[in-house]
């Protein structure tokens, strides 16, 4: 975990420790939360009589939220370091989950989860952030693999447990204990973390001059070439793990929603494992342009190679393509570190923002129009598994497409030109 005696002024011990379990904590649930819909459809759906295209809407809703606070999420991480925004943020996810447990409505829930998503649009980056304070950069790599990992363990959690838990307490009693739950380590990360590296919050810069440095961000080709990729191919597999993967195991396939919750489990133990095997792979390969660029052309094909033979033979691929798609898709999380590097120091952080914004605006359209095409096609006269089937061909036509682009796009290799560091 600490680098040891590897540098001066690293942490090290306990401390090390106490750094990334309280990151991994908050990452941890914002990652279940995030899936948790997946679990408990069928019984959202039963109570509140949600349609599929109101089930898509309410479950992109955390993806607006977290959306849209990623520029200034950017600029606050910048300005006030990663614990107090961390902490403060957490609080409000913890809000946004008592809410979610006091909803009576399609419009009350979809507010509540908007307001987590707000609550956790730091959850991921200030881990990033609080590492580079505190750890050396040799284990860089192997703590963001490890924190991934923590938020699969999220998102295990959100499956069977959950699953367990629904005829004890309800989802509503699950939503409480989550929020109570997150408040404690919103507060835990506010006063058992070090200040002392933290900015002061006194920037002479203003919030537009910051906001404006995004201007040489999004007006990079490199930027576009890498974002749009894995906007398409991340964007898709997080729609679909968080929320449609569950309604197609059971409306497709056939499953109860309790196979449904252990095949969930499953799905997302594969994805854990494969974390761990990159967090070892990844140092190895290095982070050259060059083999950053030459996965993501590999990767793209096989993965939407083996959707596609989800969506054309789904009793055939059945649930072993779906536990492939969930290993081969953890290749294009370190093309987000790839983005960050490629810019200034100074820039790092509003272009790993803004990538994790274009990433999660393909979720929400990809979440929410799913379900909207899933009922025309319903309404239409097909059947559900026909209308699910051919929803996600439409999704592998548009990877396809990205991919084309990508390949394409070669004057984009040279990332960040004129910028100085």
């Amino acid at each position: 975990m600490s680098p040891g005696g590897a540098g001066p002024g690293y942490a090290s011990g306990m401390l090390g420790v106490r750094i990334f379990l309280l990151m991994a904590a908050g990452y941890l649930m914002s990652y279940g939360l995030r899936a948790i819909n997946a679990t408990i459809a069928p019984e959202l759906s039963a109570e509140l009589g949600l349609s599929n295209a109101s089930l898509g809407t309410l479950t992109s809703a955390y993806f607006v939220g977290f959306a849209a606070m990623q520029i200034p999420v950017g600029i606050w991480l910048d300005r006030f370091g990663p614990r107090r925004v961390n902490a403060s943020l957490m609080v409000i996810a913890g809000i946004g989950c008592l809410m979610l447990a006091a909803a009576d409505s399609l419009q009350t829930l979809w507010f509540a989860r908007m307001i987590t998503g707000v609550g956790f649009a730091a959850g991921l980056m200030s881990a990033y952030a609080m590492f580079r304070l505190w750890f050396e950069p040799g284990v860089q790599t192997r703590l963001a693999a490890w924190i991934l990992m923590c938020g699969t363990i999220g998102v295990l959690i959100a499956t069977m447990p959950v699953r367990w838990a629904l005829p004890l307490i309800g989802w509503r009693g699950i939503f409480v204990a989550c929020g109570f739950v997150l408040i404690l380590i919103g507060v835990a990360i506010w006063f058992g973390l070090p200040k002392q590296r933290e900015p002061d919050g006194q920037s002479r810069q203003s919030f537009l001059s910051a906001l404006a440095g995004y201007r040489h961000i999004v007006g990079s080709p490199f930027f576009w070439r890498m974002v749009i990729a894995s906007g398409m191919m991340q964007g898709a597999f997080i729609a679909l793990q968080t929320l449609w993967l569950g309604p197609w195991l059971v409306q497709v396939l056939g499953y109860t929603p309790d196979r449904a919750a252990q095949s969930l489990f499953f799905f997302n133990g594969t994805l854990l494992l494969a974390y761990l095997f990159n967090g070892w792979l990844a140092p190895l390969l290095g982070t050259s342009l060059a083999m950053t660029i030459r996965t993501v052309a590999i990767a793209m094909p096989i993965s939407f190679g083996l959707l596609g033979l989800i969506a054309g033979a789904p009793a055939t691929a059945g649930l072993w393509a779906w536990m492939l798609l969930a290993g081969v898709n953890t290749v294009f999380t370190p093309v987000q570190a790839r983005v960050g590097l490629a810019f200034p120091a100074r820039m790092s952080g509003r272009a790993l923002t803004a990538f994790n914004l274009v990433v999660f605006i393909g979720v929400v359209v990809v979440q929410s129009v799913l379900g909207v095409v899933i009922d025309w096609l319903i309404a239409s006269g097909h059947a559900a598994i026909d209308a699910f089937r051919l929803s996600l061909g439409l999704v592998v036509a548009l990877q396809v497409l990205a991919w084309v682009v990508f390949l394409g796009w070669r004057s984009a290799d040279r990332p960040a030109e004129g910028l100085a560091a």
